[in-house]
């Protein structure tokens, strides 16, 4: 793992040096050696317990199902072996499959990664059985921590202050209204197994929770095979916090500091960074005290998280224990400079921790994004397909990146849709963000929708600068939904200044030595403007108002990025030309699509009819691959505008379909239990 500043993910030394005071062994056994590693997962998180694995000299087992035969993670390991089918049911969640790869390669240790059996105490007593050592905690410690009822009733004993809510799982959606009432609204729904913002929805009203029970309670059957839910105060306005605990099997505990997570999407994390930028010393303190002491209380060993909500007052209130390596953990190993997955390794061989809590110094920043295939401009639905183009920017000065998948894969539905994480460190917050947010611009992806543009603008926020955050960020930010067309006019006239020096280096491929006078077709409306040469670069004149700008790009066309100075400044933005005259230019969070003419076709482009919409509201389609799940209306029903009509699960997410417009409900076109394709009809509307 990377000191700050370095490059690699996972393939330089544990950074610490002398900041880290290695802890003396409480025990005179010797700790066992690790042979063969199988790891229990896929994609991104498999691919990154393999570089640490190797650097350990540890050889790697993969496994995968049929829709990863050919996916990086089976590429990188040293063998894999194949353990069923493409739905994780048959395959990445059947614990006796696992159990037979681990005997049939040779494996004598397993690591989980996260999801999937990470955070299930069967699995873990299934290998130990076997003699088969799991690089997580222990099966008590899961079950303790996994069932969040028990957590909630574990952390009151420890001395932990939970969220206002029920200790016994809720049966029915009348129940659940009444214990909603009885907490006061708004309250949160959740899966009691649940993990990774599935199992969750907000109530604030009686029909909002009734609707959030069924809902919750059938993405908790469906993604944990557990389909209890229970009730909390939902405390608005809150910021996620969590601290990272290590832990070994000889009697130290301790606490790595902080990631602030409070940018989320449906409950689910989208930037997280560390430290927090709210969080005062005491503070810190009192949370990582809090964390070590429910960790020992649980009988915990390994990487784990424990989450609070901390309001506005810096008052900090248990969520729940996360007993398993976190999506976002490569933010702590930034700031500590400690390889998580590699101290989990040791702490499965019986190894003691490699630092005491007096010596750990944090350093710098770090913030991480998730990138995801869905589509922000179409609420965030998701997207499969394959990677036509995948090309993540340069590794080092402070940037890591962290991906299951290479250009060629396909992006499955059947499993999570995260495509890489974008890490960026630097000296303080500010620096980390700017590299992070250059990162993201010159990260290619082509082929899938994703929502790099959309982190972007997410970055760019002058709240998110400033570091006032929390869990309802984004809504608040992005209450109209997320428009990447909307931007400054100063950033439009770049994007317009860079198109058309790349269609005049484009034409002067074709006919060397040409420059000339174009109209740039932006949103409809045409910008004449004049391209001349001028030594090594270009002067483009807008002929509205006569301004010129001055660009200077070595860019070729082919290239995915057009790097350049315009008026002095490096600007850099991606370019993809879309035919001979079309052009795509996107750049910290905006996108545009520019048309390139010729002056006369500039001219004529203006007189042409703009073409009409039509009436789109005649049916509900299914708006991405998925299982139909629920229809909630019938033939002859009258509906209004947004009304929900039916539920499709992707990607093991639930989305609601709402009516388009007002009307009556002509037919129902699919059964609960369809598997739909994108646009495939599910409901008839007539006006």
């Amino acid at each position: 793992i990377p000191r700050r500043g370095q490059a690699g993910a996972g393939e330089g030394a544990r950074g610490g040096g002398e900041r880290n005071a290695a802890v003396p062994s409480s025990g005179s056994r010797a700790a066992p050696v690790i042979g063969k590693l199988l790891i229990a997962n896929r994609g991104e998180i498999a691919c990154r317990v393999i570089r640490s694995a190797r650097r350990m000299g540890i050889e790697t087992v993969a496994v995968y199902s049929d829709a990863d035969a050919r996916t990086r993670h089976v590429r990188m390991a040293d063998e894999a072996l194949r353990i069923g089918p493409a739905p994780a049911l048959q395959s990445y969640l059947r614990i006796e499959g696992l159990v037979e790869a681990c005997k049939a390669s040779g494996a004598d240790t397993v690591h989980p990664g996260y999801g999937f059996l990470s955070e299930n105490p069967a699995f873990a007593e299934a290998l130990a059985a076997e003699g088969i050592r799991f690089a997580g905690p222990p099966p008590e410690a899961i079950r303790r921590m996994g069932d969040k009822l028990a957590a909630r009733r574990l952390a009151v004993s420890a001395g932990l202050t939970p969220l206002p809510g029920c200790d016994e799982a809720v049966t029915s959606a009348g129940q659940a209204v009444r214990v909603a009432r009885e907490i006061g609204y708004p309250v949160m729904l959740k899966a009691a197994a649940g993990g990774g913002g599935k199992g969750m929805r907000i109530a604030a009203s009686d029909e909002q929770c009734r609707q959030g029970f069924e809902r919750a309670t059938r993405e908790a059957r469906a993604s944990f095979a557990d389909p209890r839910v229970f009730i909390e105060r939902y405390l608005e306005e809150a910021r996620h916090i969590e601290i990272q605990v290590v832990a070994d099997t000889l009697g130290n505990t301790i606490h790595l500091g902080e990631r602030e997570c409070s940018v989320q999407r449906r409950h689910q994390k989208v930037i997280e960074e560390a430290p927090s930028p709210f969080l005062d010393a005491a503070t810190r303190e009192a949370m990582g005290d809090q964390a070590v002491a429910i960790a020992r209380a649980a009988g915990y060993h390994s990487a784990g998280t424990v989450e609070f909500l901390v309001d506005r007052e810096r008052n900090f209130y248990f969520l729940e224990m996360n007993t398993r390596l976190q999506v976002e953990h490569p933010v702590t190993e930034f700031v500590t400079g400690l390889d998580l997955v590699e101290i989990m390794l040791e702490v499965a061989s019986g190894k003691a921790l490699p630092i005491a809590q007096s010596a750990l110094r944090l350093d710098g920043w770090a913030v991480e994004a998730r990138i995801y295939a869905e589509d922000p401009e179409r609420g965030f639905l998701p997207s499969s397909g394959r990677l036509a183009r995948f090309a993540p920017p340069a590794e080092g000065e402070g940037v890591r990146v962290d991906s299951g998948v290479a250009e060629g894969d396909e992006i499955s539905v059947f499993y999570d849709p995260m495509i890489a994480k974008v890490i960026a460190g630097g000296e303080d917050r500010g620096q980390a963000i700017e590299r992070l947010s250059n990162a993201l611009d010159r990260l290619v992806i082509r082929g899938i929708s994703h929502n790099a543009l959309f982190v972007s603008a997410t970055l760019a926020k002058p709240r998110f600068r400033e570091g006032r955050l929390s869990t309802g960020f984004i809504e608040r930010e992005f209450p109209a939904g997320f428009d990447p067309g909307r931007m400054e006019e100063a950033q439009a006239r770049r994007l317009r200044a860079l198109a058309a020096v790349a269609h005049c280096r484009c034409e002067r491929e074709a006919e060397p030595g040409r420059s000339g006078a174009w109209s740039v077709i932006d949103a409809d409306r045409g910008h004449p403007l004049r391209v001349a040469v001028s030594g090594a670069g270009f002067v483009v004149t807008d002929e509205n108002d006569g301004a010129p700008v001055e660009v200077q790009s070595a860019w070729r066309p082919g290239e995915a990025c057009i790097e350049a100075r315009v008026d002095g400044r490096p600007a850099v933005a991606q370019i993809e030309r879309l035919g001979t005259t079309r052009y795509r230019l996107s750049a910290a969070g905006a996108c545009r699509t520019l048309q390139v003419l010729n002056r006369r076709a500039g001219e004529l482009h203006a007189l042409m009819p703009r073409k009409r919409v039509t009436d789109a509201g005649a049916h509900v389609v299914s708006p991405m691959p998925g299982l139909l799940v629920a229809v909630t209306v019938q033939a002859g029903d009258a509906v209004k505008a947004g009304q929900p009509v039916a539920v499709v699960e992707a990607m093991k997410m639930e989305n609601v379909l709402h009516a388009p417009r007002d009307g009556s409900v002509a037919g129902i076109l699919a059964a609960p239990g369809d598997s739909l394709g994108t646009g495939q009809a599910i409901i008839e509307m007539k006006a």
